[in-house]
């Protein structure tokens, strides 16, 4: 065997080949869901008690614009990092970056306080996430790429569910503070023991490179040419990450609105735990077949569906009273999020370069996760300009719906079987 082929040979791809690390990647996504859901359930609802007066939405908004600003900028970071470092190095700086998240929380005198602690979330998300899901790309290979984007996302929204509904429970037992800090606490130091044992799948990159006598020679391109090509020049990379702002907007609404909705229609914290939970918890598990099943009919008509029935599920929410209809419209918009939203991913990297695909979904994850800073914002306004929540659930349908749209005509298919 020559030098050449050596490391193709020792670094194959495939799910199965590589099931402990694999498993390893799938635990720590778990745990970085754990982390961005332990917020969802308790923060909204008790607003007041940092300060945040009956009425100031754009206020209230701001926790999640600083996390979606700082995120979406960090992903770029992230990327490009993990090209040039390895994905491992990265991993763990995102984890360092969670300690402070329950400390700010718990000692806080104010909403300020819980802004920087997003601040912190943004860090840890963007360094974390973004790093799990490229190495279980890294590590499946093509024909397994929708697959295992499912799976990085299920585990992710399963965690998110699971710590939505958890923190409820927690918090009437023990109190908001007390419930949040242990809790993220625990997590964050079992995703950093788990950690240290995770290795770096930026071989498994060079080894696939390698693989392809074809392929063009790595070569360095700066990070704003970049960035001007995927988020601008070209048409399908561009509609994907309009996409990408879209569901950001949903999401938006989700955490920050939909608690005080449903106070608002006499609803308590653990029912809200629920109702939220359920959204988070089908989102996550169903993607463990939705990714699956982009990888054998295609990723633009699951994609497509997704935004219609997370815009269907919205406006149900809308149109709907009590907890029955709403937790069913919970389970609407998570089934539309899990169609869509590992598809985009997917689609992204379906046709990017092996060595460039990093920064590529880098440059993705920045427009995705900067929806939230969008979101928080426009919604933040449309509730404050209206003094009503419920103008907010209205526009954002219809942000879903055009972006739906968008995909359906500027997309052709990017799977490698169906072009």
């Amino acid at each position: 065997m020559t030098s050449a082929t050596a490391p193709a040979a020792r670094y194959q791809r495939g799910i199965a080949r590589n099931r402990g690390q694999f498993l390893l990647q799938t635990a720590q996504v778990l745990f970085v869901g754990l982390v961005l859901g332990m917020e969802r359930t308790v923060l909204p609802s008790l607003a007041h008690d940092f300060g945040v007066r009956k009425g100031e939405f754009l206020f209230l908004a701001s926790f999640v614009i600083s996390f979606g600003l700082v995120k979406g900028a960090l992903n770029l970071v992230a990327g490009t990092l993990s090209d040039d470092m390895g994905r491992k190095q990265v991993l763990l700086l995102g984890w360092v970056a969670g300690i402070p998240i329950p400390l700010l929380i718990f000692f806080s005198p104010n909403w300020w306080w819980i802004i920087a602690a997003n601040v912190f979330l943004g860090i840890n998300q963007a360094f974390t996430w973004t790093m799990t899901v490229t190495s279980q790309i890294d590590l499946a290979g093509s024909r397994q790429r929708g697959l295992a984007v499912g799976i990085n996302e299920a585990a992710g929204y399963v965690g998110m569910g699971l710590a939505g509904l958890a923190t409820g429970y927690l918090a009437v037992a023990y109190g908001p503070r007390w419930a949040l800090l242990g809790f993220g606490l625990t997590v964050i130091a079992l995703a950093l023991f788990l950690c240290l044992r995770v290795q770096d799948t930026i071989a498994w990159v060079r080894a696939e490179h390698d693989a392809h006598p074809g392929t063009a020679p790595a070569t360095k391109v700066p990070w704003w040419r970049s960035f001007i090509a995927v988020s601008f020049q070209n048409p399908r990379y561009r509609a994907l990450c309009q996409a990408g702002v879209a569901n950001k907007v949903a999401d938006t609404l989700v955490w920050v609105l939909f608690p005080l909705y449903f106070l608002q229609h006499a609803l308590g914290v653990v029912a809200i735990g629920w109702i939220t939970g359920t959204y988070g918890a089908v989102w996550g598990l169903s993607q463990l077949w939705t990714g699956h099943l982009a990888d054998r009919i295609g990723r633009k008509l699951p994609i497509v569906c997704g935004f219609f029935l997370l815009s269907a599920g919205l406006v149900m929410t809308a149109l709907v009273q009590g907890f029955g209809g709403w937790l069913i419209a919970a389970l609407i918009m998570g089934l539309g999020m899990a169609l869509l939203y590992p598809n985009l991913v997917t689609a992204m990297s379906d046709t990017a370069p092996p060595l460039e695909r990093g920064r590529i979904l880098g440059v993705y994850r920045y427009w995705r996760d900067t929806g939230y800073a969008i979101g928080g914002l426009l919604l933040g306004l449309v509730a404050q300009w209206s003094d009503e929540i419920l103008p907010a659930i209205w526009v954002t349908a219809g942000i879903v719906a055009l972006s739906g749209l968008w995909i359906a005509f500027a997309v052709q298919e990017t799977h490698p079987r169906k072009v």
